[in-house]
């Protein structure tokens, strides 16, 4: 007999393709303009999202606004299109498209409670900048409230034994996991703005 790991969790966590640093550039520019123009997200923020600014309530897809939005889309279809080979999909991967894709700026004390993503198959981030020591985003175990009288982990136990795992936040980088995957990003603690892009892909 021997071991057998069942229920797979699976996150994708990578550099974009074609790293491109013009790109990136042009990204944080209008990320920035846009907390800049967009007065009904920023009174959004402030009652929703105190500290920092989201534009997941007044401009949720910025892939359809914005050619440069656009062409960071086409990049992380190919990680989309990856992953959900790996996670044995009964599907045409080419279908699955991004329906969301929104910006996140986190300024010090900032932070996403947790949540999934409902009616979606494949959600993420992209990564605009990240001053060291930025905040992680950190996944669930989705069995947790079946655990009942099950111990705690060691410190040293392996990534897929833990019951939370935090994953660091790298510029240039991209972070996928299935939709409903429970996931939080804690308080931002250093002064510099996390600023981030995420992003929902469902079956077109």
């Amino acid at each position: 007999m021997s071991n057998h790991a069942l229920f797979i969790t699976q996150v994708h966590a990578a550099r974009l393709q074609q790293p491109d640093a013009p790109l990136n550039a042009r990204l944080l520019r209008e990320c920035l303009q846009l907390r800049h123009d967009d007065a009904a997200g920023r009174r959004w923020s402030a009652r929703n999202y105190p500290g920092g600014y989201t534009s997941y309530d007044t401009a949720s897809r910025m892939h359809e606004r914005s050619p440069t939005f656009a062409a960071l889309a086409r990049r992380i279809d190919s990680h989309v299109r990856d992953f959900a080979r790996a996670l044995d999909y009964d599907i045409d991967v080419r279908h699955l498209a991004m329906t969301d894709c929104w910006v996140n700026i986190m300024g010090r004390g900032a932070a996403h409670t947790g949540h999934l993503h409902p009616l979606s198959v494949i959600s993420g981030t992209y990564y605009v900048r990240t001053p060291k020591g930025s905040a992680e985003l950190k996944f669930e175990d989705p069995r947790l409230a079946r655990f009942m009288a099950a111990p705690t982990r060691r410190r040293s136990a392996r990534l897929g034994n833990r019951s939370w795992v935090a994953l660091p936040a790298r510029a240039g980088h991209v972070v996928l996991f299935e939709s409903w995957l429970r996931h939080e990003v804690s308080a931002q603690r250093v002064a510099g703005e996390r600023v981030s892009i995420s992003f929902n892909y469902a079956l077109a």
